[in-house]
């Protein structure tokens, strides 16, 4: 048994472990692509719009591998739950700017927004 395991053994069913792992390492692996997808977007375009998108799915990285060291033990539950909502808050917020900035074709370029 790993010894980072049995931190999380109070919350953690050991039956239910792997496959909690096998998901959070998917989802890290998947969001850490997206991101450098983003990233390569990101330097064609060189928008607002695309940086705003790279920043919110640097923070699901972020969150996926919070994620994944609270399961190894490495990030306290109560830091754990910090992190997570405040991304969850972060990227809403980050994702109604985008929306609210981009408005209508007229009223997005009338308000400078760029494409």
């Amino acid at each position: 048994m790993v010894p980072a395991m049995s931190v999380a053994e109070g919350w953690l069913d050991p039956q239910l472990a792997p496959v909690l792992v096998a998901i959070i390492v998917l989802a890290t692996i998947g969001t850490a692509t997206l991101f450098v997808v983003s990233v390569v977007a990101y330097a064609r375009r060189r928008t607002v719009r695309y940086c705003l998108i790279t920043v919110v799915l640097g923070v699901l990285v972020v969150r996926s591998v919070t994620g994944l060291g609270t399961v190894f033990g490495l990030v306290p539950m109560t830091l754990h739950h910090l992190v997570e909502h405040g991304c969850d808050f972060l990227i809403a917020l980050l994702l109604l700017y985008v929306v609210y900035r981009s408005g209508t074709a007229g009223a997005g370029r009338a308000a400078g927004f760029d494409d």
